[in-house]
Order: C-alpha cells, then sequence, then structure tokens
C-alpha cells in the first residue's frame, strides 16, 4: 500500500523508519519531511496544516493510509477534511477528529474529561480574565510549587511551574495578557503532584485498543531537569519503575476508562492516544492527553516494537485493531536529543551539518534538518535524535552518545545526563 506521514520532525522520520520496514508498503511519503526522511521516502512540500495540498496529494498518488505525526492539523480538522470530501472520505487515516483532538487541543476540556470519567488526576481551576482574582485566591490555598498551564497548543512551552508565589501570580497575569497568544487565553492552575513522571502511549481504533511500549522522556534543557523546559531533549524506554503490578493499574484505572469514556461520549477515536502519567507512591494520575505520539519518545517506542506496526496501523484506521497481535524486544532503547545553540529561545537555523554518513550503530532521527546543495543543514531548534538500543539503559546510552560524538554542527549542544536517574532505581 502506499503510505503517507505527515508531518516534519524526528517523530515523523521514526514512524517512517518504522513503516518502511513493512513488507506491505509500496511507496512512502511524507509531508513536507525533513533531510533524514528524503533517505528513506519521498518527501512532499506541503505544510501539515494544508489540507486541500494534502488532499490533493492523497488523490494524486494513489496514497491509501495517512497518518498524522503533529497535533495541530488535529486540532484544525484534518479528519474532519477528509470525511467531508466526497473523493477522500474513503481514505484510511490514523487521526482523532476535532472533538477527540481536543483532549490535548484544550487542557480544560481534557480535565473535564478526566473528572467526568473518574480517571486521576490533580486538582485544578480553570481561569481566564473573567475569574482571575478566582485563581489567584485559588493560587493561595494550594502548596507549592505552583503549577500553570495554557488551554491551547503551545508548543510544548505552555508550562510554568515555580515554588515562588509571587512569581505564579505574576506568571498567572502573563499568560492571560498573552504571554503564549491565543494558547494562553485561558490557563489551567492544578495542584503539583509529587512522583515521577512517565509517557504511556496508546493506539485505538474506537472499540480495541494497543498499549505501546511506555517511555520516560528529559523536558529541560539543562543537565539535573535545570532550566527552561522544551520539547524534549531525550527518552528511555522501558521504564524500570513501570513493572507489571504498576501498568495494570495504568490499565484499569485510566486506559480502560479513558477508551470506554470516548465511547460513552461518541466520541469517534481512531490514533494515538498518548497519556502523560505521574507515578505518585505507586498510584498512577493523568497529567495531560495528547492526541498523537510523543518526540522524542517516538524515537524509543518504535524500535522496541518488533511487529509490523504499518499492519497495526491499518487495522486501527479500519476498525479491525482486535485482530492485532503486538511484539515487543526486550531490548532497551535511549535516545538523546542534540539541539541547535540558544535552543529553546532564539535560535539559528542553515548550520552546517558534518558526519551524518557514518554507519551508525542503533539509529540518528531527524528532527530539525533540511537538505540544501547536497548538504544537510539544521533546520530547526531539536536536531537530531540519536537512539541507542542495548541489553540495559547504560549500553544504550553508550551507542547514543558514541553517535553523537560523530556528528557535528556550529552551536551543538545535548545533556550528557539522560537516564542517569533510572540507573540508580
Amino acid at each position: 500500500m502506499n503510505v503517507l506521514v505527515v508531518g516534519a520532525g524526528g517523530r515523523e522520520h521514526a514512524l517512517a523508519w518504522k513503516i518502511k520496514q513493512s513488507p506491505n508498503c509500496n511507496d512512502l511519503y511524507v509531508a513536507p519531511g525533513n533531510a533524514g526522511t528524503a533517505a528513506i521516502a519521498n518527501n512532499l512540500e506541503i505544510g501539515v496544516n494544508d489540507f486541500e495540498e494534502l488532499g490533493e496529494a492523497v488523490l494524486n498518488k494513489g496514497i491509501d493510509l495517512v497518518i498524522v505525526g503533529p497535533e495541530e492539523p488535529l486540532v484544525k480538522g484534518i479528519r474532519n477534511y477528509f470525511n467531508a470530501h466526497n473523493q477522500l472520505n474513503n481514505v484510511l487515516l490514523v487521526g482523532p477528529d476535532e472533538v477527540g483532538a481536543q483532549l490535548e487541543g484544550s487542557k480544560d476540556f481534557s480535565k473535564d474529561f478526566m473528572v467526568r470519567n473518574k480517571i486521576p488526576t490533580a486538582g485544578s481551576l480553570a481561569v481566564t480574565a473573567d475569574n482571575l482574582s478566582e485563581g489567584l485566591q485559588f493560587l493561595k490555598k494550594l502548596e507549592a510549587p505552583y503549577v500553570l498551564k495554557a488551554d491551547g497548543l503551545a508548543a510544548g512551552k505552555g508550562v510554568i511551574i515555580t515554588s515562588d508565589i509571587q512569581e505564579a501570580e505574576d506568571s498567572l497575569k502573563k499568560m492571560l495578557d498573552g504571554q503564549f497568544g491565543a494558547a494562553s487565553q485561558k490557563v489551567l492552575i492544578e495542584e503539583y503532584l509529587h512522583g515521577i513522571e512517565l509517557s504511556v502511549f496508546v493506539l485505538t481504533d474506537g472499540e480495541s485498543y494497543m498499549t505501546l511500549p511506555e517511555a520516560k522522556d528529559y523536558k529541560r534543557i539543562g543537565e539535573g531537569d535545570t532550566g527552561p523546559n522544551t520539547g524534549g531533549m531525550g527518552a528511555v524506554s522501558p521504564v524500570s519503575f513501570a513493572d507489571a503490578a504498576f501498568m495494570k493499574k495504568v490499565e484499569d484505572k485510566v486506559i480502560k476508562p479513558t477508551v470506554e469514556g470516548l465511547k460513552a461520549e461518541e466520541i469517534h477515536y481512531i490514533g494515538f492516544l498518548f497519556i502523560g502519567l505521574m507515578n505518585v507512591n505507586g498510584e498512577p494520575f493523568v497529567i495531560e492527553y495528547n492526541v498523537r505520539m510523543g518526540d522524542p519518545e517516538t524515537e524509543v517506542v518504535l524500535p522496541r516494537i518488533e511487529s509490523d506496526l504499518l499492519s497495526h496501523l491499518t487495522a486501527a484506521a479500519k476498525g479491525e485493531l482486535g485482530k492485532e497481535q503486538l511484539e515487543i524486544k526486550t531490548e532497551t532503547a535511549t535516545t538523546v536529543v542534540a539541539v541547535a545553540e540558544g535552543y529553546p529561545g532564539s535560535y539559528k537555523k542553515g548550520r552546517l551539518m558534518s558526519g551524518l554518513d557514518h554507519n551508525f550503530e542503533g539509529i540518528v532521527f531527524h528532527a530539525g534538518t533540511s537538505a540544501s546543495n547536497d548538504q544537510t543543514v539544521t533546520n530547526g531548534g531539536r536536531v537530531i535524535a540519536s537512539t541507542g538500543l542495548g541489553s540495559d539503559i547504560q549500553s544504550a546510552l553508550d551507542q547514543s552518545y558514541e553517535n553523537l560524538k560523530l556528528i557535528h554542527w556550529e552551536g551543538m549542544n545535548f545533556r550528557k545526563d539522560i537516564g542517569q536517574d533510572l540507573l540508580s532505581l
């Protein structure tokens, strides 16, 4: 079958890399893709939110299956566009509709869904300019640290955590005053959950579901989890503290009620569910939902899947996921993200990259790269994700870091402590 992956990052390179391995994959396209996807697929110069152009490409290229990588086109209704188009409504597509995508598109919608369906989560209050005084009073009742989340999409940067009440109050006002644009016209204040974080990934066809390997990511730019939040500086899978007993609680208290809640509320959900969890004294609490695979977690989750991902995705899109059998490797996977100088603040693009032609152990996934005059240059904040595989965390990390020694561009930066916290558990 002919397949289109929508997106341009490391997640999409990993999806294309895994799909390419399927004997059922004929022509593979990525829109718009990057320098890494160009080496294994056909890049199409189409933006992720250009539904009309994407639809024309699907028809012109004879594409059978579309996998939507990033959240923005899902929140903006790419499935709704395909469903309403008389030539595209029979094309298989992995990704929820506009209503289902609100699980990520609106923190307030998501929190209300959890409360209605009795899914364990932190207490919260949604605040706008109209009830700012109520929000300030709510902050005073909480114990530090204080958590503020922009309601809408903010490219992974709309969360502020501080232990200073004055800073929390000032941050709330700044957010409502447009710090994150339209995304923070509404802000969710949450109780802080004390525990250790992990991500659980589910593929569902709206009836059945498949739980993919879990992962732990590292969001802050600096070692020791210091500095501002980024989209993600690295990830590890499996997660040592997510044992069978804990994952059984996750399934019973989170995954099943989520899938059943979507059905009960007549939200026809086909696609990935990325559940951000906190392990609080052995109990799972949901921090957030995302409606797509995580990045850089995809770069450790997919290399651990032994079975045919394209078969699973096709079955999900057809409503036949219950027939599929997921096979997972016992190996550990780690990924370390190398970023541009200045990220997550302002950074320069177009820096010439070298060393990408080495015969790497593991896989080097491209995130923010592009091809220019037969050379590869940086084209984003997070530039590459170096994934290693091994019998344990340390051997996988050794591979990840050895790969990074071979790659260079001016201003290249990465954390040296990915996974170190898990080594002591």
